[in-house]
């Protein structure tokens, strides 16, 4: 049987489409190569005037401290997304349950979460005079371990694409709750495992907000707080030193292609491990298809 073509025009759109997805990344590039002064005079540009690598030779003054951000960052979110995905997917699954005694009075819970906030003071003083986790991973770890909205998802994923029956045939067969969750439950449910898994992901590895507010080691700073801190550092020295020369004899730090290039460093990970995590949302989405 001869096989179906493709129609070209889907293959044009689908081509330009993925284009006009790697034009911002081009541009970003060529900004945080780009020499400073030349961009203040003429603008963002796809391929600058003149070229430098001072933004990156200052980044990578103390290459040091960026490896060690780069591994911390690495670590919680790798062990902050293992975490959340196994406490996000045991609630969702027991409030999935009809006969949980508590489901209703949890899922309201779960709704005030998502609509009310103790505020910034509670939240602080809640990690470090009650569990006194500051100046630890566990104080980057633990903010981010689980959401209303993640739960909500995963409990309509399980509610409407796990069928009941399938869970009570494990049942009678004489499955546990636990085995009943660790063999059915999530092998069926890694479409919407790789989903907040990536939304989980995106939240760690961009998290600087809580270094600022809980870590005053420098060894234990994030990559998004350490790039935030060098930027207001250069920015602050730039102000001082222009104070300090007449309006003849300004000093400048190339502040644009700093903010460029810390973009293509922080987002790096992320664009390599995409394809990976992709790949297995397309396998789940086979494996976890119930077939009639």
């Amino acid at each position: 049987m001869e096989k179906k073509r493709t129609n070209p025009f889907i293959i044009i759109f689908l081509s330009l489409f993925s284009l006009a997805c790697l034009i911002p990344f081009w541009l970003v590039f060529m900004i945080s190569v780009a020499d400073e002064d030349w961009v203040t005079a003429n603008g963002y540009s796809f391929w600058p005037g003149k070229f430098s690598l001072v933004a990156y030779q200052y980044l990578f003054e103390d290459s040091e401290k960026i490896l060690r951000a780069y591994g911390v960052s690495a670590s919680v979110t790798l062990i902050g997304v293992v975490v959340s995905l196994f406490v996000t997917s045991a609630m969702a699954y027991a409030l999935s349950r009809k006969e949980f005694p508590l489901r209703g009075a949890l899922s309201i819970f779960i709704l005030i979460t998502m609509l009310f906030s103790g505020g910034l003071l509670p939240w602080y003083l809640i990690y470090t005079r009650f569990l006194h986790v500051q100046d630890t991973l566990m104080a980057l770890i633990i903010p981010g371990l689980i959401g209303g909205f993640n739960v909500i998802i995963m409990r309509t994923f399980f509610t409407n694409s796990i069928p009941p029956s399938l869970i009570d045939s494990s049942q009678i067969d004489g499955a546990g709750e636990f085995r009943t969750y660790f063999s059915i439950i999530l092998p069926l449910s890694l479409p919407v495992m790789a989903t907040i898994g990536l939304f989980t992901t995106v939240s760690y590895w961009n998290d600087w907000f809580t270094s600022l507010v809980f870590i005053q080691n420098e060894k234990l700073f994030s990559l998004q707080y350490l790039l935030t801190k060098t930027l207001m550092n250069a920015s602050f020295l730039q102000t001082i030193a222009n104070k300090a020369y007449s309006s003849t004899a300004q000093v400048t730090t190339p502040l644009e292609s700093i903010r460029m290039a810390m973009a293509m460093i922080a987002i790096g990970p992320l664009v390599l491990v995409f394809p990976f995590l992709q790949k297995y949302f397309v396998k789940g989405l086979t494996v976890g298809a119930v077939k009639g």
